[in-house]
């Protein structure tokens, strides 16, 4: 087992692997009381490892050695030390082949890393570090190696055995066995690893490539769900022909396959060519998935499949690098959603994300660069900071460099590091010489942690026609790092004159009609830019399309907020005034009974209601008051109860005046006659489900019975639960037992609807309390084993019922430091998680804080932490 004794790995303690692997034979005999795996590894001395000695060292986490052959002979005690996390053989040839036999449990595997059961199926999760807990291995990415892998097991309970490459020898063994065995052409990380044993339906499909190749498109299921995988499917179709067209990358195997999992930690795995699923992010069909499932099957998919260069053909020297490769692909999924739907709506989801929950991680005690420094658990880092910052790293080269030179700098990267282990640096070497654009400073952005701010001023010369920006960035200190440099930040900007219209924009000593978007380069602590030819005195219209990670603090006006939601031609950054607004009315009411919900909001929000000629997806995100999450996130010293019930305040003050506004948005919005993911379709069952639910927030009679109609008609998921949510955080208490009663007898043997039924209860702030969901947690569809209904419940009341978690008597923050300490023994990937609500302690009022801190000391001091919680809990703790 893994000790719980943390150990601190540093970047600058890299150093190059001492052996080598050229090839892997892998042979796996699955049992149900356990398997035995059988590793043969042709491996040498790496020619560029230095003062490496004779010894070898190999990883290996809770496995069992039965044998250890070099070179076909079998060594006896003494010739080799079986050290639990380590096996160590003191003296071996400079090239030789060492076959290692283990025996593993994957029966009681609940950590579900490496080789595990998952409702009766073996299968894989081996990112970051689960390929040790398979066999004896030197476990990391950058030690590269084809793999033949044959698997056996019993015939009727396994029929289908899947792993990476192509199926290359398949037979029947004695006892009613069979095999098995496939070979990746490709030689990949031990991470990208995956097998899959199980009884399962295969849906089949395929895709002929540009040029003229066609690929075996399988996805295996469970039985029941043989229903749910067109959208996946098609999905993947798509993204197989857009990662043609947009970078030039054709996929390199016979067969591409998906697997969905039940039990998994994360969403999916992009192992080489069977890529593994948590069920719910690749089973949809209309009637029991929303459309925000759908949307996100479709990115997921995406995202995976893109993988297969930017993270297996070309992957990350170490874990520090981890978002070359999901900076990289979150960005490129991110370009093919918006592709697929509305740009602007996709591009407010990622920067809602951004600002509110990885702004908050950059302001946490666990901030850290896009490119760590030191870890002492990889899986904590899996952040949104590798990820969505990550990718948003990559979005400002593309910005700076424009699409043409990106793709040339995109392709050199693939051309020069096709089957390389390389680093975050070489991705942006790659595109300073494709482009001959200088990024030194720019690589800042992965070696410094903190958000951004930027100050901006403004004057203008009437006399002179002049208008002058005035920019000043600075950094906060984050933990181990204070006085930092000023980034390279692209800063697009606009201005509006006094009819709304773009102004031309031309710097001072320029001539001719400029654009009307410019993208300043800000690289010093302080810029001034002077726009020439300006009539009049403009509106600026600041950070369009959310052009960097950073924030923005300008002294917009009401009136010039207002101004920008109207006009503005930047979507995003009319939906950025809407918030603004937002916040500033929520700030005024706060605390203060007597003050009145300022008019301009209202009026505002009834104009949105009923432009029919406006981007319906545009208008569905304009009309969605700023989180309490944002709110808080906003906050010196957060209140919560008082951001929750000022909040309340201007929603109920929004649906009352506006009421007679809503309903008629509701009528309007009349359900298509086919069910569709289209932006159109998707934008009008947003509405009307958002116009339902202000309506039920205040009670009205008339909307609860349409509400009722709603919910027993639905012919989809979306307007179902739309109706459901409603009436679960209304005043109509009758109604919402009768309506999730009816909705579990009606959705019971589907375990994804089931989550959905667990989170809209967990998550209401109206009926959500500690006791209903400690009640949730009692069910019998409850399962302390699987993830997502763990996250489904604890995770939605501990991150989305905020008035609920921080209740000011504490009870909140005990239960889940109570839940932590329990998950901890069983999974502690998933407690870790669990864990973020707690660590940002220190922004909240004391009221909170002495309750949240307690309940973090709790977890401290339970024995036996284990590392991946250990770093986290004491991180938030230091002084």
């Amino acid at each position: 087992m893994r000790t719980s004794q943390p150990k601190t790995i540093y970047l600058s303690e890299y150093r190059v692997p001492d052996f080598l692997v050229d090839h892997v034979d892998l042979r796996f005999e699955l049992f149900e009381e356990g398997a035995r795996v059988h590793s043969t590894m042709t491996m040498r001395r790496n020619p560029e490892a230095s003062g490496s000695g004779e010894q070898l060292e190999l990883n290996g986490d809770s496995l069992t050695l039965e044998s250890v052959h070099l070179d076909g002979r079998a060594l006896q005690a003494g010739e080799y030390e079986d050290r639990g996390e380590w096996l160590v053989v003191p003296s071996v040839p400079d090239a030789f082949e060492l076959k290692v036999v283990t025996w593993i449990e994957p029966q009681n595997n609940t950590r579900l890393e490496g080789l595990y059961k998952s409702s009766g199926m073996f299968c894989t999760q081996c990112e970051a570090e689960g390929f040790r807990c398979i066999t004896y291995f030197p476990d990391r990415p950058d030690v590269m190696a084809r793999y033949r892998t044959r698997i056996e097991a019993d015939k009727a309970a396994y029929p289908i055995l899947l792993s990476n490459g192509n199926d290359v020898d398949r037979g029947d063994l004695d006892g009613g066995r069979h095999y098995v065995t496939w070979e990746d052409p490709f030689p990949k990380p031990s991470y990208l690893f995956a097998l899959v044993a199980g009884d399962l339906v295969e849906q089949r499909d395929s895709f002929t490539t540009l040029s003229g190749r066609d690929i075996d498109l399988r996805i295996y299921i469970e039985p029941r769900n043989a229903e749910k995988t067109d959208h996946a499917m098609d999905s993947l179709k798509r993204a197989m022909r857009w990662d043609e067209e947009v970078y030039g990358r054709e996929y390199d195997l016979d067969i591409f396959m998906i697997v969905a999992v039940d039990d998994f930690n994360m969403g999916a795995m992009e192992n080489k060519g069977l890529n593994i699923f948590n069920s719910s992010c690749v089973l949809a069909r209309p009637e029991s998935e929303t459309d925000m499932a759908f949307q996100r099957i479709e990115s997921i998919v995406a995202h995976e499949y893109f993988h297969n260069w930017s993270g297996n053909r070309v992957t990350c020297r170490d874990w520090f690098q981890l978002s070359l490769k999901e900076g990289f692909t979150v960005f490129r999924d991110s370009q093919f959603s918006a592709d697929m739907g509305s740009p602007t709506v996709n591009r407010i989801e990622n920067a809602t994300l951004l600002r509110t929950a990885q702004f908050a991680e950059d302001g946490g005690p666990m901030a850290h660069p896009v490119r760590p420094a030191s870890y002492m658990e990889i899986s904590n880092f899996y952040t949104l900071t590798i990820y969505e910052k990550g990718a948003e790293v990559v979005r400002m080269i593309h910005t700076l460099l424009g699409p043409e030179l990106f793709r040339q700098g995109s392709d050199l990267y693939f051309q020069r590091h096709d089957g390389e282990a390389v680093t975050t640096d070489d991705f942006v070497k790659a595109m300073e010489d494709a482009s001959a654009k200088d990024l030194g400073q720019f690589r800042l952005w992965y070696e410094q942690a903190g958000t951004p701010e930027l100050v901006v001023e403004d004057d203008y010369d009437k006399a002179e026609q002049v208008y002058r920006l005035t920019i000043r960035q600075s950094i906060p200190d984050t933990p181990g790092q204070t006085d930092k440099k000023p980034q390279h930040i692209p800063f697009a900007v606009g201005l509006l004159d006094t009819e709304g219209n773009d102004i031309p924009l031309t710097l001072a000593g320029e001539s001719g009609s400029g654009e009307p978007t410019r993208v300043l380069e800000l690289t010093e602590r302080e810029h001034v830019f002077e726009f020439t030819g300006v009539g009049s005195r403009p509106v600026p219209s600041l950070l369009r399309n959310f052009s960097a990670p950073v924030r923005v603090n300008y002294p917009w006006n009401r009136d010039q907020l207002m101004f920008l939601m109207s006009h503005d031609s930047d979507g995003f950054n009319r939906w950025d005034a809407g918030q603004r607004l937002a916040v500033d009315v929520i700030h005024e009411v706060s605390g203060h009974a007597e003050t009145e919900v300022d008019p301009r909001l209202i009026n505002a929000s009834r104009t949105l209601l009923d432009d029919r000629d406006a981007d319906q997806a545009l208008v569905a995100k304009m009309l969605q008051l700023p989180s309490e999450a944002y709110l808080i996130e906003l906050a010196e010293q957060a209140d919560v109860q008082t951001i929750h019930h000022a909040r309340e305040r201007v929603l109920k003050a929004l649906a009352t005046a506006l009421r007679d506004d809503l309903m008629a948005c509701y009528q309007r919005q009349q359900p298509a006659e086919s069910y569709q993911v289209t932006p159109e379709d998707v934008a009008s069952r947003s509405l009307r489900n958002m116009a339902l639910a202000w309506l039920l927030h205040i009670g009205d009679e008339e909307a609860r019975d349409l509400a009722l109609a709603q919910f027993q008609s639905a012919t989809n998921m979306t307007d179902q639960s739309g109706a459901l949510r409603a009436l679960v955080n209304s005043p109509f208490e009758e109604e919402r037992s009768r309506a999730l009663d009816a909705f579990y007898q009606q959705w019971h043997r589907d375990p994804q609807v089931v989550e959905q039924w667990f989170s809209i209860q967990a998550s209401s702030p109206v009926s959500g309390d500690l006791a209903a969901v400690r009640r949730l947690l009692e069910h019998e569809a409850f399962d302390w084993k699987n993830p997502n209904k763990i996250r489904h419940v604890v995770g939605a009341f501990a991150g989305q019922n905020l008035v609920h978690f921080h209740d000011q008597d504490g009870s909140g923050y005990q239960f889940l430091a109570d839940t932590i300490r329990r998950l901890d023994d069983s999974n502690p990937q998933i407690a870790a998680r669990l864990t973020a609500p707690l660590t940002r302690w220190r922004k909240f009022a004391h009221v909170y804080s002495e309750g949240m801190r307690k309940a973090l000391e709790s977890v401290r001091d339970k024995d036996g932490l284990s590392r991946d919680v250990y770093e986290i809990v004491h991180k938030s703790l230091a002084e």
